[in-house]
């Protein structure tokens, strides 16, 4: 099991940048796959991107293919989303997870941060 705790979350104009950053706890970080998943009010939790435990393989939904990056550091326990030309639509909270049994593209993830709310306005 893993602590995660997100940061980075604001509010942006559309068009704009934000880098959410999720820093994990525990020594076997680099075992674990990382995921951002996000929740819009009213909508169930989706998945938004992935990366393998080595950082070498990265997955994506299609509503932020081109524009978000996701990425990690795996000696600062550290996964990074980048996202660019930010929409109106990628308005929720975005979760960082975790999990031991490898990549996935869906919301099967073991454990979870609290969240960091992520505003677009146009």
């Amino acid at each position: 099991q893993v602590q995660l705790v997100e940061s980075g979350g604001g509010s942006v104009q559309a068009g704009g940048t934000l880098r959410l950053s999720c820093t994990a706890s525990g020594r076997t970080y680099s075992s674990y796959a990382m995921a951002w998943l996000r929740q819009a009010p009213g909508n169930e939790r989706e998945f938004a991107a992935a990366i393998s435990r080595s950082g070498v393989t990265t997955f994506y939904a299609d509503s932020v293919k081109g524009r978000f990056t996701i990425s990690r550091d795996n000696a600062k326990n550290t996964v990074f989303l980048q996202m660019n030309s930010l929409k109106p639509e990628d308005t929720a909270v975005y979760y960082c997870a975790a999990r031991s049994r490898g990549i996935t593209v869906n919301r099967e993830y073991d454990d979870w941060g609290q969240g960091t709310q992520v505003t677009v306005s146009s």
